[in-house]
């Protein structure tokens, strides 16, 4: 299977823009700046089926068409590099081993909407993929493909390498721009959408890392070739971070629409010697979880959807039987409770009573009516928040109580754990 947006990360050069250059990067660039105009690389991109690989799977190509051309204020792009969904970890890679392809489409994208100021928003622990970005960023300007008169083509740009502060809010996309601007992260209500109202006011297009990174290669190999990976409605090629109990956990690209099993099996090696797989969480942490009898579910937006959970970031957690289901439970809504920034109510106070709720079965005080509290609680939170943050506590939630609701029985029942071992989820 060919691999694309990994197809020179193992080379330790490769983050310098010499070696870029030698691989063929940055000729893209002169080639959108000197025969398309910025609605022609809005149009690829349409054609393309390119959809957002942060967790949401929007196309891209119509969100930049949002922006409106004839807004007299200043247009921003924004590469959304906080990428804080528990078990995902792809975009540090290609920020690490590739910095370069992601500036590069940074800088054709922001080309598509006209706009001159880009920001790259990257989570404060990323310390080292921080460094790398902001020596991509430096050699960039250097060599002219940044700045003023790009290329000699009359388009300015300048680019901004900003750390957060570690929030998991902050991956939300108008959260992010709060931050950026010096704020609390909190999420915005939405209309007005970013793409009219963004960043300080004006129009603005955040982008996952994995997203622009795709750009240059769709503009140099073309609409045909990109979606002769993957399938109709899901084209390309997706990064998938592998995690849990798994023999070769890691990072893997793969066409989108390859079946689930695939990766676990054959790249991930499958659970480990003397284990029996037991469920699967197919997105990330937020993500409603699969059975073993749903492992050849071809990873694309439609299937995945269809099978009754999301493809998410992409982020791939693998549970044996060796995990306690409420303890699973119990991780999950401490770190969601954990991240939420409180400004909703159902959300500050749902995923508090929950954390309560469900730590107290899992220490073996649970009363008869808590399983049940937990699912009218649930469902007093989804979709009735400014944010995604109280959906994503809740999906996983009751997916695995659905799926595994004689474990939360017996606990309350037994005060103690079914299974009687618990494993770390990665």
């Amino acid at each position: 299977m060919e691999k694309v947006l990994f197809a020179h990360v193992d080379n330790p050069q490769q983050h310098r823009i010499e070696t870029y250059l030698a691989a063929g990067g940055y000729q893209a660039l002169p080639k959108i700046l000197r025969e398309y105009k910025p609605d022609d690389v809005i149009d690829l991109i349409k054609k393309s089926g390119l959809r957002g690989r942060g967790g949401a799977g929007f196309p891209a190509g119509m969100k930049w068409s949002f922006v409106p051309k004839t807004s007299p204020k200043p247009k921003y792009l924004c590469c959304n590099a906080d990428e804080s969904e528990p078990g995902t970890c792809k975009d540090r890679v290609l920020m690490e081993s590739d910095p370069h392809l992601v500036v590069e489409g940074i800088i054709i994208a922001a080309y598509a909407i006209q706009a001159h100021q880009a920001f790259i928003y990257i989570r404060g622990e990323f310390v080292f993929p921080a460094a790398r970005m902001e020596q991509a960023v430096e050699e960039a300007y250097a060599r002219g493909y940044l700045g003023k008169n790009i290329l000699g083509s009359g388009y300015d740009l300048d680019l901004v390498v900003h750390t957060g502060g570690g929030a998991y809010i902050c991956g939300e996309e108008t959260a992010l721009l709060s931050s950026l601007e010096g704020d609390r992260g909190l999420s915005r209500i939405r209309p007005p959408f970013p793409a009219i109202e963004g960043l300080y006011g004006c129009p603005t297009v955040v982008n996952n890392v994995e997203t622009l990174a795709n750009v240059p290669l769709i503009v140099n190999r073309g609409v045909d070739w990109f979606r002769s990976h993957g399938t109709e409605k899901s084209p390309g090629t997706k990064i998938f971070s592998l995690s849990g109990n798994i023999k070769r956990p890691g990072n893997y690209e793969v066409d989108l629409g390859t079946p689930l099993s695939y990766i676990i099996n054959e790249l991930g090696g499958g659970v480990p010697d003397g284990r029996t797989l037991k469920a699967i969480i197919p997105g990330g942490s937020s993500t409603p979880l699969l059975l073993p009898h749903q492992i050849d579910t071809p990873l694309d937006f439609e299937s995945v959807a269809q099978a009754g959970s999301m493809l998410g970031s992409g982020a791939i957690i693998v549970i044996d039987d060796g995990a306690c289901m409420v303890w699973t439970a119990m991780k999950l809504i401490n770190f969601y409770q954990h991240e939420s920034c409180g400004k909703c109510t159902p959300c500050r106070e749902g995923t508090a009573w929950l954390k309560q709720l469900i730590n107290r079965i899992e220490d073996g005080n649970g009363r008869p009516g808590d399983i049940d509290l937990i699912l009218d609680i649930c469902g007093n939170i989804m979709g009735r928040t400014i944010c995604p943050l109280g959906d994503a506590a809740v999906m996983p939630t009751e997916s695995i109580i659905k799926l595994f609701r004689n474990e939360f029985e017996y606990h309350i029942e037994h005060k103690t754990c079914l299974v009687k071992t618990s494993y770390p989820l990665a």
